[in-house]
């Protein structure tokens, strides 16, 4: 099956989580990804994040990562790897990097940089902070902005210790922000023959992910925080509540779902409760609302409640990983996948959310480190020996 990117080749300097979730996204849908990785260091240093590994250089978490992508060694520090990135560029649509903000300028991947050679080339950058400003040359992680931009503040129990997300979530927004991004950027290029420069930082996308909550603040100078059981800050109800044997999450997000909720749990009566009728007095006596919904749930078992509720009202179970991927429903839906493996025979991932026409794409597992090196430098010069000297530089 054509996928809709395979047209698009993009060349990226990247490590780690954020950029490579970015362009794996673009690379399950089609997209030449040809991953750089600097033989002096081992390659991306995903590769080396443990506990789990497949085999040298190959980590569980690699692979999560960087799948239906090449593997090319070169050492852009070098003045003949830039060469050879050089003249990569000049088929490229699109140079990719997740740098540290001032790293790009330093190894030559901006727009000014490679105009020249390809006036069409996007040049995009994913840096923690930006490529401006006073931090542009500071490192930075996920937890870090998620503890500046407010995240910590809204999450968990009020009175506890702020709690981050336990995933690495401004990572995984801000790869998707930037493959959209560097998309855009193509899309443009290829209508005027015109390149430039596509920036995304960490930062900036963890504060614009505040968005009702950062209007609110901005023109009601209300500052958000947490509520018990991890409730909406303004719909109820919204929130965990006990089951016999557990939790189960009901989310009315609309009046039509009180009603349903209240006639399915046995309670119709509540519907037009004046305590309870509408959004404005179900939040003012929330706190009493809780304790009436826990004490008619706690009658019967999570997955009773949810066939009750069966698909009518918006609720659901509060599973650990292994429940959420062993559930009927995800196994349904596809949401593992298996590959081939040089080393293992076959792997899992996880799939793509994006489905063309319907259908999951190919897969192939992540390369391995430089896999792909000799086949891409004979596409610029098919001369064994000069492949070889390279590597005998450490050039590749």
């Amino acid at each position: 099956m054509t996928r809709p990117l395979e047209d698009i080749r993009i060349i990226a300097v990247e490590q780690y989580g954020a950029g490579p979730f970015a362009t794996q996204y673009l690379a399950d849908l089609g997209a030449e990804v040809i991953k750089i990785e600097n033989p002096a260091t081992g390659g991306d240093v995903g590769r080396h994040v443990g506990p789990y590994f497949f085999g040298e250089n190959d980590s569980q978490f690699f692979q999560s990562f960087n799948r239906n992508k090449k593997s090319v060694t070169l050492n852009l520090k070098d003045d003949e790897g830039q060469e050879i990135f050089r003249e990569m560029v000049k088929g490229a649509d699109a140079v990719f990097d997740n740098l540290r903000g001032d790293i790009p300028e330093k190894l030559g991947l901006t727009y000014d940089d490679l105009k020249a050679l390809n006036p069409a080339i996007v040049c995009g950058h994913l840096s923690a902070y930006g490529r401006t400003g006073s931090r542009k040359a500071w490192p930075g992680y996920d937890y870090l902005m998620q503890a500046e931009a407010g995240y910590l503040s809204l999450t968990g129990e009020p009175g506890q210790p702020p709690a981050r997300f336990g995933l690495s979530i401004v990572d995984m927004m801000t790869g998707t922000t930037a493959a959209l991004g560097l998309m855009a950027g193509i899309s443009r290029a290829r209508a005027t023959g015109i390149g430039g420069d596509i920036d995304v930082s960490l930062f900036d996308v963890a504060i614009n992910n505040l968005n009702y909550l950062g209007t609110w603040y901005l023109h009601e100078n209300v500052v958000t925080g947490r509520d018990p059981r991890s409730a909406h800050p303004s719909l109820t109800p919204s929130q965990l509540y006990k089951t016999r044997d557990g939790w189960i999450l009901i989310m009315c997000n609309k009046e039509k779902f009180w009603k349903v909720l209240a006639a399915r749990i046995g309670k119709p009566e509540w519907a037009d409760d004046e305590r309870f009728c509408n959004f404005t007095q179900r939040l003012a006596n929330r706190a009493l609302l809780t304790e009436l919904l826990d004490e008619v749930l706690l009658e019967h078992d999570t997955a009773y409640w949810l066939e009750q509720f069966g698909g009518q009202v918006p609720a659901a179970p509060v599973n650990d990983v292994g429940e959420a991927l062993d559930s009927p429903f995800a196994t349904e839906r596809g949401t593992a996948v298996e590959t081939e493996h040089a080393g293992r025979g076959s792997i899992k991932t996880l799939a793509s959310p994006i489905r063309y026409n319907g259908a999951p794409p190919p897969l192939k597992a992540a390369s391995g480190l430089g896999e792909d090196t000799e086949a891409e430098l004979r596409k610029i010069r098919d001369d064994t020996g000069w492949i070889q000297s390279l590597r005998d530089k450490q050039v590749i």
